[in-house]
């Protein structure tokens, strides 16, 4: 019995969580903006079943395979491996499914080379400094002092590798960002910090408080009020 009543209830909170979402009318966000943020926050959740729905809608919306792909790509830098590449299996499932109907999608274009002998750590730190409006790089202090191999891979990995890469824009990859971590919870920190990084690459807070109602759609209220609450500190 209790093995029935488990399966009615996780039905109906699917179901719920369908139906609750509705069409949002927005002013400033586009189409591939909302997809962009949508794809994020529900890959971070893990809920393959509406991803699959959201990256079909993504692609409608204009979105090229590659820029989905990387979206995908750069959330493992912080929802981890697990998360992302459940994502990517399932994007491969929605790209395959729609060839097979003939739907043509765009592939779009691939990443630019890398300049050789590329300082990454420097590269990497200019990147960090912009995200935080800092015109220059300031002297390592806190955890960077404290762990200078978290400090390294975020540098020379996070804000190098990833960033560096031509197919987002640092813009998008800070929306895909907020994503994310609203998505997470208990992530205040990082998320005011990306909140206000996203404001250093160009959104203004208008957009991110519509960037908030995408969030209450799809994940609930209590996710969209801890952005709200963070907005109104920066």
């Amino acid at each position: 019995m209790k093995k029935y009543l488990l399966a009615f209830v996780c039905t109906f909170c699917t179901f719920f969580s369908f139906a609750s979402a509705k069409e949002l009318d927005l002013k400033l966000l586009s189409k591939k903006e909302k997809s962009i943020i949508e794809i994020s926050a529900i890959t971070t959740i893990g809920d393959t079943k509406k991803l699959t729905k959201l990256l079909n809608e993504g692609l409608d919306n204009g979105l090229t395979i590659n820029e989905i792909n990387e979206v995908l790509v750069q959330l493992y830098a912080y929802a981890g491996f697990p998360r992302s590449l459940g994502g990517i299996f399932t994007f491969m499932k929605v790209v395959e499914d729609r060839k097979a109907k003939g739907i043509v999608d765009e592939k779009g274009k691939e990443a630019s080379p890398i300049e050789e002998g590329l300082n990454r750590d420097t590269y990497g730190a200019k990147v960090r400094a912009s995200l935080a409006g800092q015109d220059k790089i300031p002297e390592p202090s806190g955890y960077q002092l404290f762990s200078p191999t978290i400090d390294k891979f975020l540098k020379e990995h996070l804000f190098a590798d990833i960033f560096a890469r031509d197919i987002l824009t640092h813009k998008q990859r800070e929306l895909s960002t907020i994503s994310i971590l609203a998505a997470l919870g208990s992530v205040e920190g990082p998320l005011k910090f990306h909140l206000q990084a996203s404001m250093n690459t160009g959104w203004t807070k208008d957009e991110l408080k519509e960037f908030s109602l995408v969030i209450e759609n799809i994940l609930g209220e209590e996710k969209a009020r801890t952005v709200q609450v963070l907005l109104k500190k920066i």
